[in-house]
């Protein structure tokens, strides 16, 4: 009876393994595809932005081109993310989790958070400061803490110029943006992504 005990165990044990070599080799495939993608798209936004460059040449040097380029595609999609959901999907409606309630020009710029964080990281690590030799997780983790001190802020100065100053929420948006872009580009070139010799790449 312990023998079989024990041949049943080795058995599990057996299945276990190889079920956990299997998606270990499914989970390195998907890594490098998705690694093969996210190059791929790189390769295709890059000389675009490359291209329109010369005429800038003697404005700015070809990081910062890149930065306002990518930076400003984003901001843009976020712009536009914010004002379909504001405009059609929330439609200034109130909405109570009973801890707080979110107005429908919080909850456009949440959603416009989602959709514009994972871009504008993919923009900044792969685009904009490529040349940056940290580790994929610090700089995922510096963006991230960049981009909800700018999500605060812009939370901020979205509730007082909407409800103290009553000014469009779109429009409030747009000011806001202007604002918070500046400290944007200084932090993450100088903090997400920062080259430091001492570290290495993943």
């Amino acid at each position: 009876m312990a023998k079989g005990n024990s041949v049943l165990v080795g058995s599990i044990a057996w299945i276990f393994e190889i079920r956990c070599s299997i998606f270990d080799i499914r989970a390195a495939r998907l890594y490098l595809l998705m690694r093969r993608h996210i190059h791929n798209a790189r390769d295709f936004v890059l000389p675009i932005i490359d291209f329109f460059y010369p005429p800038f040449k003697k404005l700015m040097n070809l990081q910062t081109f890149r930065y306002a380029a990518a930076g400003g595609g984003n901001t843009l999609l976020g712009l536009i993310v914010y004002t379909i959901s504001y405009k059609y999907i929330f439609a200034g409606e109130t909405f109570d989790f009973r801890f707080y309630a979110f107005k429908g020009h919080i909850a456009a710029l949440l959603a416009s958070f989602v959709i514009s964080f994972p871009v504008g990281f993919f923009l900044s690590k792969y685009v904009v400061f490529s040349d940056s030799n940290m580790k994929g997780r610090i700089q995922l983790f510096r963006y991230f803490m960049i981009c909800l001190f700018n999500l605060v802020l812009n939370y901020i100065l979205l509730k007082i110029m909407v409800e103290k100053f009553h000014i469009y929420p779109v429009l409030a948006q747009v000011i806001t943006i202007a604002i918070v872009v500046i400290f944007s580009y200084l932090a993450q070139r100088n903090y997400s992504f920062k080259i430091k010799g001492e570290e290495t790449t993943d």
